[in-house]
C-alpha cells in the first residue's frame, strides 16, 4: 500500500482544495480534530493519516494539505487529515503537540465504527515538520500502522536544530529547549533515536529543497536499515519543499 500512496500523491490530478464534508473533533480542545474524505464507492477503505507540517507553528495548519488530501480521496484511498496544537497555540509544543497526534491518529479505531475503513490498511502521511510527527508516531507501535511516506520529512530533530534557518530554530521552541537543556526530551521526540520503527518508510524528497536537506532522509534511511528497517528514499528532480504536496507541481 505505502508503494500505491506515493504514485498516486505524485500522479494525481490536481483537485479542489475544498474542505472535507467530515470534520470530526478528536478531544475537547478547538484544535483537536481532523476532516475525513471518503473516496466513491462501499469500502472499507484504506486510509492516510496525513500530518501537515509549518515549523511546528500556530501559523500554519491543515489547510496545507487539502489538495493532496483531495488527490489521494479521487485515487480511492481514505483520509484522515488532522489538527493539532502548535508551538504559539495554548498547550502546544511539548508535549502537546505530540499528545494531539497521537490521539489523532489513535482516533481511527473511532472512526472504522462509524465510517466504512479498513483499520488493517493505515499508512502515515506527513510533510516537512509533520513528516517528523509521522515518523514519530511510528514508533508508538500502536493501531497496526502499515507504513510512514514521508514527504521532505524532518528526520533528525538534533541534526536539523543545529541547521541554520527559522525552522531550525523552531525546534528547541518545539521542545522548550536545546539538547543541552533537554536532552530528554530529545530522546523520546527524535525518530532516529526511536530506531528500528518495524514498519516500511518510504521518504520523498525534492532536489531543489531549501527547507529539509537531503542528508536528512539519507543519514535516517542508513541507520534505520542498519537496524534492520525498510526504508527507502526517493528523489525528485527540480522539485522544492512544497511541490511535494501540491498536485499541480510538474
Amino acid at each position: 500500500m505505502v508503494g500505491a500512496l506515493v504514485v498516486a500523491l505524485l500522479l494525481a490530478p490536481a483537485p479542489p482544495a475544498a474542505p472535507a464534508v467530515h470534520r470530526i473533533a478528536y478531544g475537547t480542545d478547538l484544535l483537536q480534530f481532523g476532516e475525513l474524505r471518503l473516496p466513491s464507492g462501499r469500502g472499507p477503505h484504506p486510509v492516510a493519516v496525513v500530518i501537515h507540517g509549518g515549523c511546528w507553528s500556530a501559523r500554519y495548519g491543515l489547510d496545507l494539505m487539502r489538495p493532496a488530501s483531495e488527490a489521494l480521496r479521487k485515487d480511492g484511498i481514505a483520509t484522515w487529515t488532522i489538527e493539532y496544537r502548535r508551538v504559539g497555540d495554548p498547550g502546544g509544543g511539548w508535549r502537546g503537540t505530540f499528545d494531539d497526534v497521537a490521539h489523532g491518529i489513535d482516533h481511527v479505531g473511532a472512526l472504522a465504527r462509524r465510517f466504512p475503513l479498513d483499520t488493517n490498511r493505515v499508512v502515515l502521511v506527513g510533510h516537512s515538520a509533520g513528516g517528523h510527527l509521522a515518523l514519530w508516531a511510528a514508533g508508538r507501535h500502536r493501531l497496526g500502522v502499515r507504513g510512514v511516506v514521508g514527504l521532505g520529512a524532518i528526520t533528525d530533530l538534533r541534526a536539523y536544530g543545529a541547521g541554520p534557518g527559522g525552522c531550525n530554530a523552531a525546534v528547541a521552541q518545539l521542545l522548550g529547549g536545546t539538547v543541552e537543556e533537554v536532552p530528554e526530551r530529545y530522546a523520546e521526540a527524535n525518530p532516529v533515536d526511536l530506531l528500528p520503527l518495524r514498519v516500511p518508510v518510504r521518504l520523498i524528497q525534492g532536489d531543489r529543497d531549501a527547507i529539509v536537506p537531503s542528508s536528512q532522509g539519507a543519514r535516517f534511511a542508513a541507520e534505520a536499515n542498519g537496524k534492520g528497517d525498510d526504508v527507502r528514499v526517493g528523489t525528485i528532480a527540480r522539485a522544492g519543499h512544497f511541490d511535494l504536496i501540491d498536485p499541480t507541481a510538474p
